[in-house]
């Protein structure tokens, strides 16, 4: 589930040396631990504090529910081969309620599982977004019946900053911390 081949995952930076961290980072990782996407993307220092924000909003502080958060995001590191985000996010679904078995069909299309029309109408969102970058009319109608105006927008940004992460997280060759 690598973009790349696995013998070419050498990260192209290793991860800031805790003596470089400044108290953002400092913050950060007490709160959330030393995760190497953190660490990784501190080497740029002004970058990582405009996106920290941002992404800790999508992720902590987010309209949609949790459920409907890692299916969006489970589904956009499978479209996008993105094994640390997959790997990270597993964990997190599975503590917001998702099972293992759901989680596996993550991978499949949507008429794959017994999703609910609640979920399925996410994963389809993300599909459509990944395949045609916009969602489509049925789509985009059918999600109108379920969510606010403030959660299709969040969704949208939520799907494209997981697509943007997963891009940096393949191209950086972000390694898991159990060097995975």
């Amino acid at each position: 589930m690598c973009a790349d081949t696995p013998g070419n995952r050498v990260p192209r930076f290793d991860p800031l040396p805790e003596e470089e961290w400044d108290d953002v980072l400092k913050a950060v990782t007490e709160t959330i631990g030393p995760l190497n996407v953190v660490t990784t993307l501190a080497r740029h220092p002004e970058l990582f504090h405009s996106w920290i924000g941002f992404g800790s909003m999508l992720l902590m502080k987010g309209t949609l529910s949790a459920r409907d958060r890692e299916l969006a995001i489970l589904r956009t590191a499978h479209h996008r081969s993105c094994a640390y985000e997959w790997d990270h996010h597993r964990v997190v679904a599975l503590g917001v309620g998702l099972t293992e078995a759901e989680i596996a069909a993550i991978r499949l299309a949507p008429d794959g599982h017994g999703w609910s029309e609640d979920d399925r109408m996410v994963l389809t969102a993300a599909d459509e977004l990944h395949a045609n970058g916009t969602i489509g009319d049925a789509t985009w109608t059918e999600l109108s019946t379920r969510f606010r105006e403030r959660e299709l927008i969040e969704l949208v940004m939520l799907i494209g900053h997981y697509h943007m992460v997963a891009f940096a997280l393949n191209a950086l060759r972000v390694q898991n911390e159990e060097g995975g």
